[in-house]
């Protein structure tokens, strides 16, 4: 009857590729380990192997794979070789110092065929021979010390009776150094033995010695991190003559969890040959006082044999579908991504059309993000979401003027005024009130703001060159010795657009300073509001029977007078008509630096959007220092490594469909028969 692999394993998968008997014990005189082997078996994993050879899992796709781990000296080698029926190295300290990817092969050859491959070399050996070739290798892959190395070796090997099985052996984990390991030899193990069992598709074989107490054994911590319900982890004990008593308890228990059970083994001791060591072990779990209790279906290396064949065979029933769905997946991408990069340009007229399109579509990405206000190319990036943005300055920018002191109307109430009055006395009737006064505190105010709209043009144009400049790098990211020469034409483009625009506020700033005039009908307004409160503010204010200092004023709120008490009534009508004037054309002062500025910004943005980009690129790129249109047949670095890694996946993902398509077919005619 077919064995059943553990009580968790699914009953159906999607490939039924392997009938395996393992209940009877094999004779000895037919295939030493595996005698019924259902040939569907032996393609897939060539298929699988050829996919390991181009290097399939660089692309994201795991293959199903029997990895081998175990604390030093659990016995690990002595497991493999009994499988393959041959010898592996053997010393003190770890053997196994590369990632050995073992292909077994079951061939009715005359004399076995053995091969190893790493580094693109490939190398024929014998079984006398192959444990040095081994030590060859491993020393060209990671050097002479007994340091490690994640550069996989593997050992092909063709012969009679081996199953069909590809695993992957990995260092043996030790926590102390010997001499000539680094330091942090167990984090350099655990890393490469982390890499391999993590992935789904990866059953963990945990090598396990009958002398130790599982639940201590770092390999079983390794493998519970990744697989905690035990689903894809099977333990073969090991040395089971050696430490008997107890074992039939440790492997019934299951206090590690081990999904996929056990197996327990006696391995090749001394000079004994596998045939030997074959008729050894069992005679030991027949008759052994204590071992021969251990049922028949979890003991012997013909039984850890075709279990594995049998793991292996369902791990791929399961996994080879998505692998086919993954690969599909993964050469479309490639396939769509190597489609939409720039096509090389083979000629000026080439180069000439690239720019100018790169021009026309940096051109109506500012458009949108500076004047319609559609952000869907940036929907994240609220820097550029340009016309809110812009509006924000403003805002800030207005705030800021009406908020400083020179906008402070209550600050020394009458005070400043009655100072310049006194200044600005002429000769003449002593109601009319000098305009030389009005002057002089309206100038003293526009210097005190004049720094500030040449501050906010200043940071407008910064942050609009941002904004110009990653449109550019956007559209133009494909042309790398293009970006260059743009973002220098965009820099003196927009150095050329604030220059203008601080002059243009330069001289705005200026006519406030000579020029007071407004027709705007609020400034009367306001000033008759203000003054329509002067006849009430000045008698609170010479009220001498005022306990307090204050006066409040509608609009103003309490007002300090204790300073006004001294002077002639006559004076403080004076300045109080003058302060009236002048909080009434200071709004108008102040508006008309938001307005205006903001106007001539709008212009200023429109002509360089419309007007000025296309003509200051096209000179930039032309000129001498912009080294002309021929610099776009170079190809980016970034963009010929793109394409050459695309390619370079195309490629691999199209030899690995193919190979997967060549092994359902095969699958398929199987099925039919």
């Amino acid at each position: 009857m077919t064995t059943t692999v553990n009580k968790h394993e699914s009953s159906s998968s999607s490939l039924a590729l392997v009938h395996v008997d393992v209940d009877q014990p094999q004779p000895l005189s037919v295939a030493p380990i595996v005698s019924s082997y259902n040939e569907k078996i032996r393609p897939v994993l060539d298929a699988l192997e050829n996919l390991r050879r181009l290097n399939i899992a660089k692309e994201g796709i795991q293959l199903p794979t029997i990895v081998v781990v175990g604390d030093q000296s659990s016995g690990k080698s002595s497991v493999l070789e009994s499988l393959a029926g041959i010898s592996l190295p053997r010393g003190q300290g770890i053997c196994t110092r590369v990632p050995l990817v073992m292909r077994l092969q079951n061939h009715p050859l005359p004399q076995p065929e053995l091969v190893l491959e790493y580094n693109g070399n490939r190398v024929t050996t014998d079984e006398e021979n192959v444990s040095d070739a081994i030590n060859n290798a491993t020393e060209e892959l990671a050097g002479t010390a007994k340091g490690i190395s994640n550069n996989p070796l593997t050992l092909i090997v063709k012969k009679n009776g081996v199953p069909d099985l590809t695993m992957v052996d990995l260092p043996g984990i030790t926590r102390v150094p010997v001499h000539g390991q680094p330091d942090n030899i167990y984090d350099q193990i655990k890393d490469i033995i982390m890499e391999y069992i993590t992935p789904e598709e990866s059953i963990i074989l945990n090598v396990l010695s009958a002398s130790v107490d599982f639940t201590t054994c770092e390999s079983i911590r390794m493998s519970q991190s990744v697989d905690k319900t035990g689903l894809r982890t099977l333990a073969v004990v090991t040395k089971a003559d050696k430490s008997p008593e107890g074992l039939l308890e440790k492997v019934t228990a299951d206090d590690v969890n081990i999904g996929l059970g056990y197996v327990c083994v006696r391995n090749r001791i001394g000079e004994e040959t596998y045939e030997e060591a074959r008729n050894e072990e069992q005679n030991l779990f027949e008759f052994h006082s204590l071992l021969s209790k251990i049922d028949k279906s979890i003991v012997g290396i013909p039984v850890l044999a075709q279990k594995l064949v049998h793991v292996q065979a369902m791990s791929i029933s399961k996994t080879l579908p998505e692998i086919i769905k993954k690969i599909n997946e993964k050469l479309a991408n490639s396939l769509h991504e190597l489609e939409i990069l720039p096509a090389n340009l083979s000629s000026l007229a080439d180069a000439m059309s690239a720019f100018l399109q790169i021009i026309s579509l940096s051109r109506d990405s500012l458009r949108k993000i500076l004047f319609i206000g559609e952000f869907e190319e940036y929907p994240e990036e609220k820097q550029m979401h340009c016309t809110a943005r812009l509006v924000d300055m403003l805002n800030s920018y207005a705030s800021e003027l009406n908020n400083c002191a020179e906008s402070n109307a209550t600050k020394d109430f009458l005070m400043e005024e009655i100072n310049v009055l006194e200044e600005a006395k002429f000769i003449g009737l002593p109601n009319f009130m000098p305009r030389t006064a009005f002057q002089t505190l309206l100038q003293r105010k526009v210097r005190g703001i004049s720094h500030m709209p040449i501050d906010f043009v200043d940071s407008v144009w910064d942050y609009l060159q941002n904004v110009v400049t990653t449109v550019l790098n956007r559209h133009s990211a494909n042309y790398y010795q293009l970006q260059v020469s743009i973002r220098r034409a965009a820099g003196h483009l927009i150095a050329k657009k604030k220059k203008n625009c601080i002059q243009h506020v330069l001289q705005a700033v200026e006519m406030e300073k000579l020029t007071d005039y407004t027709c705007n009908p609020e400034y009367l307004e306001e000033y008759n509001k203000i003054v329509s409160h002067q006849v009430a503010f000045l008698n609170e204010v010479s009220n001498v029977k005022r306990l307090t200092s204050t006066v409040n004023l509608e609009g103003y709120g309490p007002i300090e007078v204790a300073q006004l008490k001294n002077y002639p009534h006559q004076v403080l009508t004076q300045a109080y008509d003058l302060k009236a004037r002048l909080i009434a054309y200071w709004k108008i002062v102040l508006r008309r630096l938001v307005d205006v500025i903001a106007l001539h910004l709008m212009l200023s943005i429109n002509e360089l959007v419309n007007v000025d980009f296309q003509k200051e690129l096209c000179n930039g790129l032309l000129s001498s220092a912009g080294g002309g249109v021929e610099r776009l047949l170079e190809e980016s670095p970034s963009i010929s490594g793109k394409r050459e890694k695309l390619s370079r996946s195309v490629k691999v993902l199209k030899e690995s469909k193919e190979t997967v398509a060549n092994i359902m077919d095969r699958i398929g005619v199987y099925g039919d028969n």
